[in-house]
């Protein structure tokens, strides 16, 4: 059994695993973001050097920020 705070088994209520690695899921979820909002509060660059997120993972990230209209933090 895993534990409860394992982010396999974390519900986030926006679909933002969909094409995630596991290691790109694990530094979000370390990193407090569970939400894609919640990604409007990090600049880009914080994102790219979380340990496990690559140029796939902005992608998907990048792309679902922009069909809610959402954006990161400015530079």
């Amino acid at each position: 059994m895993q534990p409860k705070n394992n982010p396999d088994n974390y519900k986030f209520k926006v679909n933002l695993l969909n094409g995630l690695s596991n290691p790109a899921r694990r530094a979000l979820f370390g990193a407090g973001i569970t939400e894609l909002h919640h990604l409007c509060n990090f600049k880009l660059s914080e994102i790219k050097i979380l340990h496990g997120m690559g140029p796939k993972g902005i992608r998907i990230l990048s792309e679902a920020l922009e069909k809610q209209n959402l954006t990161f933090k400015n530079e």
